[in-house]
C-alpha cells in the first residue's frame, strides 16, 4: 500500500518528463524552406576549375596574385589596423564570453558564505541571541528537459555566427582596400594620360599660333584649340580631385589619419589574375556571410527548445556544510559543525500567457532567421554570377576597346601631318586628338573594371583559391 502511495505521488512528475521529451523536441527545418543548390554556375564555361574547400579554412592571401608589392603592404597593414576588423574581433569575443557563461549554468555552483546576526523578540523573551555560521554551498540544477543544454548550444552557435562575421569583416575589408587602392592607381595612369594630352594640345596651340601669326588661319581657329586646352586642363584638375578622395578612402582603411597619409603616384604594374569560381555547393561552404546566416539560424532553432521548457520544472539539488554557534570564538569548534542537504522542484502553474509568448517569440525569431539565410544563400548566388558575366563581358569590351584605341591613334598621326602640310583644317585635327582620348580613357576605364570585377569574384566566392585556401 505504502509503495502505491509512493508510485501516485511521483505519478505527476513521471508524466511531465515523459511530456517533456515530446515537447521540447526542436522545430524541423524543411529541405523546402531552404534555396535549392544549382548544379553549375549559368556564367561557367568549362574553364573554372572544380575546388572542395571548407568554410573553415583561411582564405589565403588572395590579393598577391595582383603582382603588387605595394597592394601587399596596404592590405596587410589593414587586416592589422582596421577599426571594421577590430570592432568584429570584440563582438567575437563578447560573444565567446557570453558563451562560457552559458555553459557555467549547467556546472555545479559552489559559494562560500560567513555571516553574523543578532536578533531579539518576543519568542525569546527580550533577550538578544548571536549566530555565527561559516561554510561552503553547493547547488546544482538538472538539466532533465534540455533547458540549459539548448541555451548553452544556442550561446556556442552565437559564438560561431560572430566568428564567421569577423571572418566576412577581413574579407570586406580586404576587397575594398584592394578595389581603392586599384582605383587610384587607375586615375594615375588617367592622370598621366589627360597630361600627356594637354601637352600634345599646347603643342597644337603653338602650332596653331604661328599659323595664324603668318596669315594662313583665322584667330577663331587659335580660340578653339586654347578651348581645347583649357577644357583637358580641368578634367586634369577633376581626377586629381578624385585621386585625393580615393587616397582619403584608403587611409581609413589601413587606419591612418587622411591628414598624413600619402600613397605616391606610380607606374600602374599590377597584373589581372584568374579566379576560378568551383561549383555552386562550395559557395555555401566558404562565404563566411552565409555560414553566418546558418549559425544564426541554428542558435534561433536552439532557442525555441529553450523557450519550450520553460513549461516544465526545474528540479535543483544543494547542500550546504560549515559552522553555526552563538559564540564567535566557538565557531570552528568541531561540536558546532552543521550541514544540510535538499532538492528543490519549481513548477510555474501561471503567468499570464509569458511562457506561450516566449515560445510565440522564438518561433518567430526562427522564422525570421531561416528568411535570413535563404536570402543570404540567394545573394551569394547572384553575387557570384554577378562578377562572372561582369568579367566575360568586359573581357570582350576590352578586345573591342583596344581595336578602337588602335584605329583611333592611327587617325591622330595622319590628321597631325595632314595638317602640317595644311590637307586638313584645324577641326579635324582637333576631332582626332578628342576621339583618341577619349578611347584611351574608355579602355583604361574597362581595364580598372576588370580589376574590381575580380576583386569583386574573390569577395562573392568567400575568399581566395591559392594552396591551402
Amino acid at each position: 500500500m505504502n509503495h502505491m502511495k509512493r508510485w501516485i505521488r511521483w505519478t505527476p512528475l513521471v508524466a511531465a518528463l515523459v511530456l517533456a521529451g515530446c515537447a521540447t523536441a526542436l522545430p524541423p527545418v524543411e529541405d523546402r524552406q531552404l534555396p535549392a543548390t544549382p548544379a553549375a554556375f549559368k556564367e561557367t564555361d568549362g574553364r573554372w576549375a572544380r575546388a572542395t574547400p571548407a568554410e573553415a579554412q583561411p582564405r589565403g592571401e588572395w590579393w598577391k596574385s595582383f603582382g603588387d608589392a605595394e597592394l601587399d603592404r596596404w592590405v596587410e597593414q589593414a587586416a592589422e589596423r582596421n577599426t571594421s576588423i577590430q570592432q568584429a574581433a570584440a563582438r567575437l569575443a563578447q560573444a565567446r564570453a557570453l558563451a562560457r557563461s552559458a555553459d557555467a549554468n549547467r556546472a555545479p555552483q559552489v559559494g562560500v558564505g560567513a555571516g553574523v546576526s543578532r536578533q531579539a523578540g518576543a519568542n525569546n523573551n527580550g533577550d538578544v541571541n548571536t549566530l555565527a555560521t561559516a561554510g561552503l554551498t553547493l547547488s546544482y540544477e538538472l538539466d532533465l528537459f534540455g533547458r540549459l543544454s539548448q541555451a548553452s548550444q544556442a550561446a556556442a552557435l552565437d559564438a560561431q555566427a560572430r566568428e564567421a562575421l569577423l571572418q566576412s569583416a577581413r574579407l570586406l575589408v580586404q576587397a575594398e582596400t584592394a578595389q581603392t587602392y586599384l582605383a587610384l592607381r587607375v586615375l594615375d595612369a588617367e592622370r598621366e594620360l589627360v597630361r600627356d594630352t594637354v601637352l600634345a594640345y599646347r603643342d597644337t596651340l603653338r602650332l596653331t599660333e604661328r599659323r595664324q601669326q603668318a596669315g594662313d588661319i583665322a584667330e577663331l581657329d587659335v580660340a578653339r584649340v586654347r578651348t581645347e586646352v583649357a577644357a583637358t586642363e580641368s578634367e586634369a584638375l577633376a581626377l586629381d580631385q578624385r585621386r585625393a578622395v580615393l587616397e582619403h578612402a584608403l587611409a581609413v582603411l589601413v587606419g591612418e589619419a587622411a591628414s598624413s597619409f600619402e600613397v605616391a603616384p606610380q607606374a600602374w604594374s599590377a597584373s589581372l589574375p584568374v579566379i576560378p569560381p568551383g561549383v555552386p555547393s562550395t559557395v555555401l561552404q566558404r562565404r563566411p556571410d552565409v555560414s553566418a546566416a546558418q549559425r544564426s539560424m541554428l542558435a534561433a532553432q536552439a532557442r525555441v527548445g529553450v523557450a519550450q521548457a520553460a513549461w516544465f520544472p526545474s528540479v535543483s539539488l544543494t547542500a550546504q556544510g560549515g559552522y553555526a554557534s552563538p559564540e564567535v570564538g566557538d565557531l570552528f569548534r568541531w561540536s558546532m559543525r552543521s550541514w544540510g542537504i535538499g532538492a528543490l522542484l519549481s513548477l510555474p502553474v501561471f503567468d499570464g500567457g509569458r511562457r506561450q509568448a516566449g515560445v510565440d517569440s522564438a518561433r518567430a525569431e526562427l522564422d525570421g532567421a531561416l528568411a535570413g539565410y535563404r536570402e543570404q544563400v540567394l545573394v551569394a548566388f547572384k553575387d557570384v554570377e554577378d562578377q562572372l558575366s561582369t568579367l566575360r563581358l568586359l573581357a570582350d569590351q576590352a578586345e573591342a576597346q583596344s581595336r578602337a584605341v588602335e584605329s583611333a591613334t592611327r587617325a591622330t598621326t595622319l590628321s597631325n601631318s595632314r595638317y602640317r602640310n595644311g590637307f586638313v583644317s584645324q577641326l579635324d585635327l582637333l576631332d582626332a586628338q578628342r576621339t583618341e582620348l577619349r578611347n584611351r580613357r574608355q579602355a583604361l576605364q574597362v581595364r580598372a573594371a576588370q580589376y574590381q570585377a575580380t576583386v569583386g569574384l574573390v569577395r562573392a566566392l568567400g575568399g581566395g583559391w591559392n594552396a591551402g585556401a
